[in-house]
């Protein structure tokens, strides 16, 4: 089977000027073998993450430094580390012991699915167990390849738990978790597959990020080159001249309903619309609905506080029958203006460079109604609105298809790639 799925990747091969011939054969010349498998508790001797006492300032400020790995790790550096963002101090580390280089962490709470292979001494956070091999086995496991092993195992891992106040592996059942050891020959010979298709998606991956990169800036620079060219043919008036900002009030995700009154919650706008919408995710009861401050359709929506400064100030227009509540930290905006206009125009440069002397707050960023009315924008004639805002949608609508077509290819390339790399690291076992 996996030589058969490999002969799909053939012309990849021939653009990398890669050779596999010689390892997908003695793959294949194996596979109709039996091989051994262990538990994880007999092969690797496992230990807890931990965090040291953020009270004690000693332990996060020394020059005599150990890495301290967290999931921030493996989200922005990948799957095989030799560095950290974060370090501690040697003084932190539990009975002066760091857990061995060339072991796997893997995530067995909160957040599970994931794992890596730490390549330099090091300590981890308690979300992880480490895994390092026993003596017995350090010659009999390649840990490039129980890396790659590591995602089967991730899969496992998240069919296997429990939940209480968050997730966790059920640990009796991972420590008997099997383990293959196929000959080391045949390990290296997956490993440098893997390592080479990994190299080549990682690098047709990049290609189409560029593309959509590429295409987004094209639009964005359209965009503001319509919104610049209004403004020196009409000039510009203060926001506060053609609206009003209202903010919102006292709605909490839990009151949300499945049925009832629409609402949006300010961080909804960043997470579930895009430039507009005629229906809300969310509901609340018709008897809090009255107590709520309510965006009419055609207001914009507009997310004011944010956790960085490029992200607030997000708006939507809100296109629906009927009103919709609306929650603190988001403004209604009541204008004159057509509401695509607007909305478009608030995504514009010409908004998003005034907003910036505006922004306060240190770790949340928010901006306030008020300076949002002090911010100057272009107000042609509302034909001419209707026009721009029909042009926009239009390109906006192309670029969400070709984004969403682009997304589809990465995605697809991740299922084939995963497709064969299980393909290749399934074994048959060796019973007594």
């Amino acid at each position: 089977m996996a030589l058969k799925q490999a002969s799909k990747f053939a012309h990849l091969d021939k653009q990398q000027g890669l050779n596999m011939t010689t390892d997908t054969q003695l793959i294949q010349e194996k596979r109709s073998e039996e091989v051994p498998f262990y538990s994880i508790d007999e092969i690797f001797t496992l230990r807890n993450g931990y965090t040291p006492s953020k009270s004690n300032p000693d332990y996060w400020n020394g020059t005599d430094t150990v890495p301290w790995f967290r999931m921030e790790d493996i989200r922005k550096n990948g799957g095989v580390l030799d560095h950290a963002i974060q370090s501690v101090s040697r003084t932190a580390i539990k009975g002066g012991t760091v857990f061995p280089a060339n072991s796997l962490i893997v995530a067995t709470s909160a957040t599970i699915g994931a794992h890596a292979l730490i390549t330099v001494p090091y300590l981890s956070n308690q979300r992880f167990t480490s895994l390092t091999l026993k003596p017995k086995f350090r010659k009999m496991i390649d840990m490039k390849f129980a890396y790659y092993y590591g995602f089967i195992l991730d899969k496992w891992c998240m069919k296997n738990t429990t939940t209480s106040s968050f997730s966790s592996v059920i640990m009796s059942k991972f420590r008997q978790f099997r383990f293959p050891i196929p000959p080391m020959p045949v390990q290296k010979a997956i490993v440098r597959i893997l390592e080479s298709f990994t190299s080549l998606e990682n690098e047709l991956e990049n290609e189409l990020e560029k593309e959509l990169d590429a295409r987004l800036l094209q639009y964005a620079h359209y965009k503001d080159s319509i919104f610049i060219r209004e403004s020196k043919l009409v000039g510009t008036i203060p926001l506060g001249k053609v609206g009003t900002f209202i903010r919102g009030q006292g709605l909490q995700k839990k009151d949300f309903t499945t049925t009832g009154h629409s609402c949006i919650h300010y961080g909804q706008i960043y997470t579930d619309y895009d430039i507009e919408t005629t229906t809300t995710k969310s509901f609340i009861s018709d008897s809090l609905a009255m107590k709520l401050r309510q965006a009419k359709p055609g207001d914009l929506v507009i997310a004011t506080t944010s956790e960085n400064d490029q992200d607030v100030c997000k708006a939507i227009a809100w296109m629906g029958q009927e009103s919709a509540a609306v929650s603190g930290d988001a403004y209604i905006f009541r204008h004159r203006l057509n509401p695509l206009y607007a909305a478009f125009l608030f995504s514009s440069s010409i908004f998003q460079k005034q907003k910036v002397p505006f922004i306060t707050g240190t770790k949340v960023r928010r901006v306030s109604g008020k300076n949002m009315a002090r911010i100057l924008v272009p107000v042609p004639s509302l034909e001419r609105q209707a026009a721009i805002a029909s042009t926009l949608e239009q390109f906006h609508s192309l670029i969400n298809r070709s984004t969403t077509s682009l997304l589809d290819e990465i995605e697809a390339r991740h299922k084939q790639y995963e497709y064969y790399r299980n393909q290749l690291l399934t074994f048959r076992e060796l019973h007594a």
